[in-house]
């Protein structure tokens, strides 16, 4: 430490510069240039010494792997300190911007006099992107085997590494099945099982509790059951005064006056048919819609909203406002496979977040394309209101159309084909509201399901020409004219296996009389 202290160091303070400066140029007295070069790096702050690269890439996954986590923003870098063991669960590095220079530092020393010393500075380039691994990493579980104070790895009886036998698979083995991860956490949280002092603060009611969420706003909707005896007449008091509060402009009138005569015309609405026929914002129509109607929760007009003092149930005039819940059939059987579907879904699996993923809320872009539409040339502060009426295939279905979501709540009065009519015009002799059927016959929403089925069937093949159109069939015919006919009883009985398999297939793609999830996301809305 004393000879450090006595050395030399010519070390003065450089310029950084981009290469292109000419050496005319001059340059501070006190200070040089140093070129900087214009490459990008990536930074791994590893969680360990480094002494072999090749290792240190190896427990990474290798160069590949690192290029395909950085390609993905929101994918973790993930580390393995046992990369050869499969069951070796991963320590995540989270993925942080940076401005930082990457240095390269030479230290020359003068034989003759070793205190005199030289110091040159390089830089290689500009780290815009680090990986630091902050959590902890997740249990560990070898697979050994411990017996008489020994303990015996399993890996090469549990780990396939060739084909095997029917032997291999009869033997006797031992049970390991770990799973895939054993905690989702891997920051530290001191918990100590005391209860939360944020949550709890203010008395909550338990009819208007769910979860351990906020307080859902009363928007004082009724909700009816098949089974109740009566319909109420006429809406709470709580529900006028909510949307008396916020029946402020003329507009807002006026949604009332229509919405009163939409349901004067028509006495059983859904909230899709009602958004399609009205230009309200959703917020005020959560408080409208309790001041004109009440909620079915079940029975044939479940999820619908009926007009106060009108029962469905005493009315056969009611049957073609009854709801067909309706989910695309899809299958290798009708021609068209999941990534076949124009229809995307709803909500993605890919909005699950794994342990080896993270979610960054990004900043919202502001787009100013419809302020800029909506302002005049006079006058640029008088915006005119927005629509926020759905599109009329929201709850109309005609052939030739695909529908806007792989499941669809229609009102038979809104099928407009006229096959699909017949079959709702059928009548029945029953003089009791059934809570299934309704007063339609038995069987007429599996009628339907099937015509509707069919129609958006010939429209998926008329966008998508190139599918075949029965590949099993055609499959079978080839196989057929290939073989020799004294296999044809052969062949004729496995086909009608094969169908009674078809059959079993159609089976696992009839949709449910109700789905329960969309319906008690719209009661949450109005409780």
């Amino acid at each position: 430490m004393a000879e450090s202290r006595d050395t030399k160091v010519h070390f003065t303070l450089k310029e950084l510069t981009l290469s292109g400066q000419t050496e005319d140029e001059d340059v501070p007295g006190s200070s040089s240039t140093v070129e900087m070069q214009d490459s990008k790096l990536v930074c791994v702050e590893y969680p360990g010494v480094v002494t072999n690269v090749d290792k240190m890439l190896e427990t990474l996954g290798g160069e590949k792997t690192v290029s395909k986590s950085f390609n993905h923003p929101n994918r973790r870098l993930e580390l393995r300190y046992r990369p050869k063991d499969p069951f070796c669960h991963s320590l995540c590095g989270n993925r942080f911007p940076s401005t930082n220079l990457l240095l390269r530092v030479r230290r020359r020393v003068r034989k003759k006099d070793p205190k005199d010393t030289e110091i040159q500075m390089d830089v290689l380039g500009v780290i815009g992107t680090t990986y630091k691994f902050q959590g902890m990493s997740d249990f560990q579980y070898l697979a050994v085997h411990s017996e008489g104070g020994k303990e015996t790895s399993l890996y090469d009886k549990i780990i396939l590494r060739k084909s095997e036998n029917q032997e291999f698979f009869e033997q006797p083995m031992p049970y390991f099945l770990p799973p895939a991860a054993f905690s989702r956490l891997d920051s530290p949280v001191d918990y100590y099982y005391r209860p939360d002092i944020f949550q709890n603060t203010m008395p909550v009611s338990k009819s208007n509790f769910i979860g351990l969420n906020r307080n859902r706003r009363p928007h004082n909707a009724i909700f009816v059951s098949f089974s109740d005896p009566s319909v109420p007449t006429e809406s709470l008091e709580a529900a006028r005064s909510n949307w008396a509060r916020v029946c402020v402009k003329e507009n807002d009138k006026q949604a009332e006056e229509q919405m009163k005569k939409m349901f004067e015309s028509r006495p059983i609405w859904s909230r899709n048919a009602v958004k399609a026929n009205i230009n309200v914002h959703p917020e005020k129509l959560k408080l409208l819609l309790p001041v004109c109607a009440y909620y079915t929760v079940t029975g044939p007009w479940r999820s619908l909203w009926v007009r106060l003092g009108y029962d469905p149930r005493k009315c056969k005039e009611a049957k073609i406002y009854q709801l067909l819940d309706f989910r695309i059939r899809c299958s290798t059987k009708h021609g068209y496979s999941l990534s076949d579907m124009p229809v995307k879904a709803k909500r993605s699996a890919l909005d699950y977040s794994l342990p080896i993923t993270f979610n960054k809320a990004g900043p919202q872009v502001a787009s100013v394309m419809e302020l800029s539409a909506q302002e005049g040339p006079g006058s640029s502060r008088d915006l005119t209101p927005l629509s926020y009426q759905l599109k009329e295939s929201s709850y109309i279905f005609r052939e030739g159309m695909l529908p806007p979501h792989r499941q669809m709540f229609y009102q038979l009065c809104d099928l407009d084909e006229k096959s699909l009519k017949q079959v709702i015009e059928q009548k029945s002799n029953e003089e009791i509201c059934d809570e299934r059927d309704g007063w339609c016959v038995v069987g007429t929403t599996d009628k339907l399901r099937d015509l509707i089925s069919g129609m958006i069937k010939k429209v998926i093949r008329a966008q998508k020409p190139s599918l075949p159109e029965y590949p099993k069939k055609q499959r079978r015919a080839q196989q057929r004219k290939q073989t020799p006919d004294s296999d044809e009883e052969e062949e004729m009985q496995d086909d009608k296996n094969k169908d009674d398999d078809d059959e079993d297939d159609d089976d696992e793609f009839q949709p449910s009389e109700g789905s329960e999830n969309e319906m008690e996301t719209e009661m949450l809305d109005y409780i």
